[in-house]
C-alpha cells in the first residue's frame, strides 16, 4: 500500500475475528500478525515458543509479581511488553500490517494510521464455530468461550484506559453473525478504503 495502515482487531472468542483479520490482510496485501509475533520473538531471544504462548495475552499473577523502580518480575508483563515493542518497531519501520489482540488499539491510540475494530458475535453462532473447530461439545465450547473472553478482558483492561469491547475505543464494532465472516471483512475493508480516501481529500 502507498499509505501505511495499522489495523488492530479486538475480538470475542469464536467470533471469527482471527479470520476477518486474515482476509483484510490478504485484501490489502499486507502482513498479518498473531501467533507469528511470538514465533519471531522466540527466535530472536532464543526462547521456546511454548513458554511464551503460556503467558500470551494473560493478566499478571498478582500473587507472584512485583514492581520495583519501574521494573517487573511478572512473566505476563514481560511477554506483553516484548510484543508491544515488536509492534512499535514494525510501525516505526513504515510497514502496514494487521494485528489481532495484543492491545494494539491502545498501543497506537491517536495515531492516524490506526484502524481499530472489534468483532463480536451471537453466542449460539460462537458456540457452533468453536465446537466445530475444536471438535468439542457445545457445553465445552460455551465454557471455553467464557474462559477465553474473561482472560482477554482482564489482559486488555490491564493495559488500556478504555475497557475491552467498549465501542468508544474502536472505529467500528461489528457483529459477525449478521453478515458472516466474508461480508464482515468486506465491510471493514470498505471502511478502511473510504477513510483513506477521506483523509486524502482533507489534505
Amino acid at each position: 500500500m502507498k499509505k501505511q495502515i495499522i489495523v488492530a482487531i479486538g475480538r470475542e472468542f469464536g467470533s471469527g475475528g482471527h479470520y476477518v483479520g486474515q482476509k483484510i490482510a490478504k485484501h490489502f496485501g499486507i502482513n498479518y500478525y498473531d501467533r507469528k509475533i511470538l514465533e519471531d520473538i522466540a527466535e530472536e531471544k532464543n526462547i521456546q515458543i511454548e513458554y511464551l504462548e503460556k503467558y500470551d495475552e494473560q493478566k499478571r499473577n498478582m500473587l507472584f509479581s512485583r514492581n520495583v523502580k519501574g521494573y517487573t518480575n511478572s512473566i505476563e508483563e514481560i511477554v506483553a511488553e516484548m510484543q508491544f515493542e515488536y509492534l512499535r518497531k514494525k510501525a516505526d519501520s513504515g510497514e502496514s500490517f494487521v494485528i489481532v489482540g495484543r492491545c494494539a488499539d491502545e498501543l497506537f491510540r491517536g495515531d492516524e494510521r490506526l484502524f481499530a475494530f472489534f468483532v463480536l458475535g451471537d453466542i449460539e453462532d460462537k458456540i457452533q464455530r468453536v465446537s466445530k473447530r475444536h471438535n468439542i461439545s457445545k457445553e465445552e465450547a460455551a465454557t471455553k468461550i467464557a474462559r477465553h473472553d474473561k482472560s482477554r478482558k482482564k489482559y486488555h483492561n490491564r493495559h488500556s484506559e478504555i475497557k475491552w469491547g467498549d465501542s468508544r475505543g474502536y472505529d467500528v464494532c461489528v457483529n459477525s453473525t449478521r453478515l458472516g465472516i466474508d461480508k464482515t471483512a468486506e465491510l471493514l475493508e470498505k471502511f478502511i478504503e473510504d477513510r483513506l480516501a477521506w483523509q486524502e481529500s482533507e489534505k
